[in-house]
């Protein structure tokens, strides 16, 4: 008797499964930033590299602010009598050196582009210099407190400034989104910075005390802290979503996604520093 017997065909289908390694700690981007104390001097932390600086004796007047270049590959520095000293990539355009000026320079902001900048009076007063637009000034204003500090739009076509007593003054397409004006501060308004997209900023007293408007939001503050020295400056992440304050000895607070990098707590400086920049994000 014969059986035919059908060959069984086994198919095996191997299947390789491919299963993801664990995910490493996300990653955060380096950052960094730049301190200037009132003889010129730069103190660079993180990525934020020296280009040099301007603190060889010479200077006629103290350091009043400092912007960097969008690279970050350069920076201004500008004084309390309108001369402004230019490094790295950073475009010399003009400055207010040679003219008679009513109040001193209290800051410089460049655009957005880094094709120019302007240079801000304690009086509200506004030199625009390159690419930079005029939108306004208080200069013929009587101002409750001086202003301090300035801060671009986004587009180059308007800017805030602040006063000490945290009153806001906008132009151009920079929108109000409220000030500190009317509440009664602990300590004076010494700084500002706004959101990445122009919808908000922040403004930070001498005690580290912040005060949040329109998309910015607030990370902290040092507010109930005692301080070695006030607070002079603020500068915001290039995400927003944090920021570090600098205190006049080089002391820095970081708060939110901003990383500590380094500070001059410890560093004889000769004079005090007046400001610090963000580096731009890699």
């Amino acid at each position: 008797m014969r059986f035919l017997v059908s060959p069984l065909v086994l198919i095996v289908a191997v299947v390789a499964l491919v299963v993801p390694a664990p995910p490493s700690a996300a990653q955060t981007p380096t950052q960094g930033y730049w301190l200037v104390t009132a003889s010129g001097r730069v103190l660079a932390y993180g990525s934020a590299a020296g280009h040099g600086d301007a603190n060889d004796g010479t200077l006629n007047a103290a350091i009043a602010g400092m912007a960097a270049t969008p690279t970050g590959g350069g920076y201004w520095l500008a004084s309390e009598r309108g001369a402004v000293f230019v490094y790295g990539d950073a475009g010399y355009r003009g400055s207010a050196a040679t003219l008679r000026l009513s109040q001193p320079i209290v800051d410089i902001a460049r655009t957005p582009s880094g094709n120019g900048y302007w240079l801000l009076g304690r009086d509200g007063g506004v030199f625009a210099y390159g690419g930079a637009g005029f939108f306004g000034s208080t200069g013929n204003l009587r101002l409750n407190q001086p202003v301090l500090g300035m801060v671009s739009t986004p587009s180059a076509s308007g800017y805030w400034f602040v006063a000490s007593d945290g009153g806001i003054f906008s132009y151009g397409d920079a929108d109000f989104f409220g000030s500190a004006g009317n509440i009664r501060l602990n300590r004076p308004i010494v700084g500002m910075a706004r959101t990445p997209s122009g919808n908000g900023y922040w403004l930070v007293a001498s005690d580290g005390g912040i005060f949040s408007y329109g998309n910015a939001r607030f990370h902290g503050s040092t507010g109930n802290m005692r301080l070695n020295s006030p607070i002079v400056g603020m500068a915001p992440t290039p995400t927003g979503r944090g920021y570090w304050l600098v205190a006049s000895d080089g002391g820095i607070f970081a708060f939110g996604d901003a990383r500590f990098q380094g500070s001059a707590g410890a560093t004889p400086l000769g004079s005090p520093v007046v400001g610090m920049v963000a580096a731009p994000a890699p």
